[in-house]
Order: C-alpha cells, then sequence, then structure tokens
C-alpha cells in the first residue's frame, strides 16, 4: 500500500507540512537557513582574521632602576673648578649644547642643521611620505567617483546586401559618472594603511636622530679643530726649544766641551719634534673640512676656529631614568614604530587569504548622435557588486604571511637590542665621565706642579745657579703635562656631548604623525 500524499501549507516565512498524526509542523524557509549559514560562515572568517594577529606592543623589559651595575655618584670630581652634578629622573633641553655658554658655538651648531644638505633631504622624504600616507587613506576610506566622457567616429564592415552599402559609418556619443567601494572587510585596507603610518612616524624619528648626531658631531668636531690648534701651538713652541738646545750643543761642540754624539743626539730630538708637527697639521685641516661638511659648506669655507678655553664644562647634567628613556630617545621609538608596522603587515598578509567585497555603480547618457544621447532614450546606468576570494594561489599567500610573523619576531628582538645598547651606552658615558674628571683632575694637578717647578728653575737661572738649558728642559716637561691634560680636557667636553644625545630629548623641530588606531 503506497503512503499517503503529503501536502504542504505555506505559513509566513515557512512552510508547514502534517505529520503522521495529521498535525502541521512549520519547516524554515530553505533560504532562511541558508542565510543562516552565511551568516555563520562569514562570522568564522571575520573571528579567523582578527585572530592571532600581534598588536605591536613593544616587548616588556626588565625593570630597570639604574643604568650601571654599581651606584655612581650624584656628582664627579671638581677638575677646573667644575663639578659635574648628575640630576636624576631630569631632562635635557632640546638645546643642550647652549649648555657650553659659548655663541659661536651654539651659531655653528644653528647653521648644520638649517644648512645640512642630509637633513633636508630626509626631511623632503618625511614629507613624500606623509603624502603617501594622506593619499592612500584618502584612496582608500572613502568611495572613488569619477567621471568620463568619450566620443568616438567609426567605420565598421557590413555584409554587402544591397541596398546596404559595404561599409557603415557611425558615432557614438557617451558621458558617465562612476563610483566604486571596497569594503574592508577582514582589515586588509586598514592595516596597510596602518602599516604605512608607522613606517612614516618611523621616518620622523629617524630624523630626529639624525638631528641629534649632527648637533654632537658638530659640538664635537669643533672641540677636536679647537684643541687641534693648542696642541700645535704647544708643540711648535716644544720645536723652538729643542731648536735652541741643538745650536746651544752646536756651539760648545764646535768649542770641544761636548762630544759629537751629544750633538747628533740634540739635533735627533729637535727633528723628533719637527716630525710630529705635519701630522697634527693635517689632522686640523682634516677636521675643519669634516667641520665645513657639517655645516653644509666647502672646505675652503670651513669657519674659523674656536677658542678652546673660552668652552665652559656643563655643570648640571640631566640624567633621564631608564623608563623615560624608552619614550623620548629617537633611536628606541623608532625601533617601536618600526615594530607596531611589522604587526601591521601581519594583519594586512593574513587579511590577504580572506574574500573581498567591491560595490560598483554607474550613470550617465550615450547614444549614436548627440539628440539621442541627450534624450531620455540615452539614459544608462548600472550597478554591480563584485565577490572575490582566493581559491588557489599555491601557498603564496599562507607563505607571506609566514613571512611577515617572522619579519615580525625579528622587529621584536631589534627592538631589544636598540634598548639594550641605549642602556649601555649611557651606562659607559656615565662611567667616563666620572674617569675623565678624576684624571683631568690628576693631570692639571700635575701640571700645576711643572708649572712650579718651572718657576724655580727660572728664578735660580736669572740668579746665575743654573744654565739656561735647565729653563728649556724644564719648560718642555711644562708643555708636555699641559698636552697630557688637554687630552683629558677634550675628553670631557667630548663625551658630555655624547651624554647629552645618549639620554634623549623632545624631539628638535615638528611632531610625530598620528596613527589612528
Amino acid at each position: 500500500m503506497s503512503p499517503p500524499r503529503q501536502s504542504f501549507r505555506m505559513t509566513g516565512r515557512s512552510l508547514a507540512r502534517p505529520d503522521r498524526a495529521g498535525r502541521l509542523v512549520r519547516t524554515a524557509w530553505p533560504h532562511a537557513r541558508t542565510r543562516l549559514l552565511a551568516s555563520a560562515w562569514f562570522l568564522a572568517l571575520m573571528l579567523g582574521a582578527c585572530a592571532d594577529i600581534p598588536t605591536g606592543t613593544p616587548p616588556a623589559i626588565s625593570k630597570v632602576e639604574r643604568y650601571d651595575v654599581k651606584a655612581w655618584p650624584a656628582r664627579s670630581a671638581s677638575a677646573r673648578g667644575v663639578a659635574q652634578e648628575f640630576v636624576w629622573n631630569a631632562q635635557a633641553r632640546n638645546q643642550w649644547w647652549r649648555a657650553y655658554a659659548y655663541p659661536k658655538l651654539d651659531a655653528l651648531v644653528t647653521r648644520g642643521l638649517l644648512n645640512s644638505p642630509d637633513l633636508q633631504a630626509a626631511n623632503h622624504r618625511l614629507s613624500a611620505a606623509r603624502e603617501q600616507l594622506t593619499a592612500l587613506n584618502a584612496s582608500t576610506t572613502v568611495p572613488q567617483i569619477d567621471v568620463g566622457g568619450q566620443a568616438n567616429r567609426a567605420r565598421q564592415l557590413t555584409l554587402p546586401l544591397p541596398p546596404v552599402p559595404p561599409t557603415a559609418v557611425y558615432d557614438i556619443f557617451l558621458g558617465q559618472v562612476q563610483a566604486k567601494y571596497t569594503f574592508d572587510l577582514f582589515g586588509a585596507t586598514r592595516y596597510a594603511n596602518k602599516r604605512l603610518a608607522w613606517q612614516t612616524r618611523r621616518q620622523f624619528w629617524q630624523l630626529q636622530a639624525a638631528r641629534q648626531a649632527l648637533a654632537a658631531n658638530i659640538v664635537t668636531t669643533a672641540i677636536r679643530v679647537a684643541a687641534l690648534r693648542v696642541r700645535i701651538d704647544a708643540t711648535e713652541r716644544l720645536l723652538r726649544l729643542a731648536q735652541e738646545d741643538a745650536r746651544e750643543m752646536q756651539r760648545r761642540q764646535e768649542l770641544g766641551a761636548v762630544a759629537p754624539h751629544d750633538l747628533m743626539e740634540a739635533n735627533r730630538s729637535a727633528m723628533a719634534v719637527a716630525a710630529i708637527l705635519p701630522g697634527l697639521h693635517a689632522q686640523h685641516l682634516v677636521a675643519r673640512h669634516g667641520l665645513a661638511l657639517l655645516l653644509g659648506v666647502a672646505p675652503q669655507q670651513a669657519p674659523q676656529d674656536l677658542e678652546f678655553d673660552r668652552l665652559a664644562v656643563p655643570q648640571r647634567i640631566p640624567v633621564t631614568v631608564p623608563s623615560e628613556l624608552l619614550k623620548i630617545r629617537p633611536d628606541i621609538q623608532a625601533a617601536d614604530a618600526a615594530l607596531k608596522s611589522a604587526a601591521a603587515e601581519v594583519g594586512a598578509a593574513t587579511a590577504q587569504m580572506y574574500p573581498s567585497l567591491t560595490l560598483s555603480a554607474a550613470m550617465g547618457k550615450g547614444g549614436f548622435d548627440w539628440s539621442s544621447a541627450m534624450g531620455a532614450a540615452g539614459s544608462i546606468w548600472s550597478i554591480g557588486a563584485s565577490l572575490t576570494a582566493p581559491l588557489f594561489h599555491g601557498g603564496a599567500l599562507r607563505a607571506e604571511a609566514r613571512a611577515a610573523r617572522n619579519n615580525y619576531q625579528a622587529a621584536v628582538q631589534d627592538y631589544k637590542q636598540t634598548v639594550l645598547a641605549a642602556f649601555g651606552k649611557v651606562a659607559d658615558l656615565l662611567l667616563t665621565l666620572q674617569q675623565d674628571a678624576d684624571a683631568l683632575l690628576a693631570a692639571d694637578m700635575a701640571q700645576e706642579a711643572a708649572k712650579q717647578a718651572l718657576a724655580d728653575v727660572r728664578a735660580q737661572v736669572r740668579l746665575g745657579a743654573l744654565a739656561p738649558a735647565a729653563a728649556r728642559a724644564r719648560e718642555q716637561l711644562s708643555i708636555d703635562a699641559q698636552l697630557n691634560a688637554l687630552t683629558y680636557a677634550e675628553a670631557r667636553l667630548s663625551n658630555t656631548a655624547a651624554l647629552f644625545t645618549a639620554i634623549g630629548t623632545q624631539p628638535l623641530h615638528g611632531q610625530p604623525p598620528l596613527v589612528q588606531p
């Protein structure tokens, strides 16, 4: 016996069919179930696209309360009347070179920051990056609307059937407005924009690091040039003293008072001092040429030497705490921006594996002659949607996503290394400045003792108790002590500039570009 035929009745948005007992059972429309499955599939895709994408948060560095392995004193030894005070949890001002209290040095740094071709090129590259970011945001976050027109006259072959001519000549007139927008369903556009934004921010901090490095190079080079001038003057004095000794030895040898080898030794000493001068002059000119290039001018336009004694040792040295150093030091901020850019790259590469939806629309007028194109019959329009999903790319998309994740992990390690190097640099310079002060204090004491001994010998020479050669020998020792102290004085001034750069300052010019969350 055949089963009874089932009948269906439509009720609202469902189907109703009788069961074995004759009761109506509601069944959802097939398209409603399809919509539910599609929604679940789309939600799963959304969650999958957002899962396991790094946020770009910098890795936690172990808590650091001080830079070196042992606590350092709050001030250095007092050398040449200045004991440098290290002020903890303070921040250096932007124009830190003014602490040297030398207006000519300030003018050199200002000139270099304004005229340096490297800085100007980097500034233009940053401006270009900002404009590219603006263009990318404008082209991806709002619909693109274009207007176009077309007017053609064409000649086309037709079938040679009378009375139709073998060819036809016709015109086409077309004008329309087109709109297009791609929905950022899985964040591909958003991550790409963030990646470029963080790259632009990285360029900003790299420019700030270049400015600080240029200022430090100008200061240290100017100090070097001034110290070389003092060293040359002192060495020329040593040469004159050695030549006087050689001339006196020549006279004594002619009188038979000394042996020939004593004269040869005196001449050798004079020539040894004379051999030092060419190298010092070369170093001085090379340093001056380098300073000119830092200022953005030709070597022949190098500025005049600064007076070394006019350079005041900065007395108050602000020392940024490690936690604040992470926020203001340019190279650390650049590494942080590179890390966030790499995280956005991971998001963009992941989103490429998911579908994209584009809507387009157009409307306008068209026809085979001007009157028909402008009439009611010439109205044209179109509207459409395009859904594209990757199906098979030979594993390329997944490989790109894995590459982006590896780049991100590399950026994490680069950030850690940058932070550790910054901490180490500050620690080394703090220790170096302490040692510079101690060494300069000892060298100044030795120089002062040599000056006192020279004064005593000169007094005895005036009284006839000693020969003039004794005064020249003692003056040579005094000059040697002066040159030794000059080495430590120059190092103290230069290392102070390096510490100002290492502890970081606020940007010298402008503010970093903002990145939309």
